[in-house]
């Protein structure tokens, strides 16, 4: 069989547009620049320390069910010297701390005030109701997971495993 030169260039010239056939592929046709980067706000709201407060009131209402447009958890209608307050202490209250939370009762709460679609609300960082302080967010305002309910089981199967290792 003969090969000509024509299939040479052919296949060279295949080679030489492959490259720049797939670079123009590769960008895609509504490109454009990246937009100015600004500081991160993270997920959801963004808790201020340095405007960190305390309210004193009573529970006014206990908001279980989640509206639209506010932060995700219970809600806590609190009436105070500036009116009523509604207060996000989040979703991870345990079984206990929220039977405490009654209509009427008196609270303190330590947390920030922030804004979130024209509406003000106070994340709550402390909660002390009927002598118990439950912390609901760490101090950079990131929710807790309680303690008591889950880590206690943890602690009680770990202490288990290591009593049965030991020989008695």
């Amino acid at each position: 069989m003969r090969r000509t030169g024509f299939t040479k260039s052919t296949r060279m010239l295949a080679g030489l547009l492959a490259g720049p056939l797939l670079a123009i592929l590769a960008i895609p046709l509504g490109a454009q620049p990246a937009p100015e980067s600004r500081p991160a706000q993270g997920f959801g709201l963004v808790y201020d320390a340095a405007r960190e407060t305390s309210l004193i009131g009573t529970i006014q209402e206990v908001v279980t069910q989640h509206v639209v447009g506010s932060p995700a958890g219970m809600h806590l209608l609190v009436a105070g010297p500036q009116g009523v307050v509604d207060t996000h202490v989040g979703p991870f209250l345990s079984q206990e701390t929220k039977a405490a939370l009654q209509t009427g009762m008196p609270v303190q709460i330590v947390g920030a005030s922030v804004s979130l679609h024209g509406k003000e609300y106070f994340l709550a960082r402390q909660l002390t109701v009927g002598g118990r302080t439950v912390t609901i967010r760490n101090t950079r305002g990131f929710l807790v997971f309680p303690q008591g309910q889950y880590g206690a089981a943890k602690n009680r199967r770990t202490a288990q495993v290591e009593t049965k290792g030991v020989a008695q």
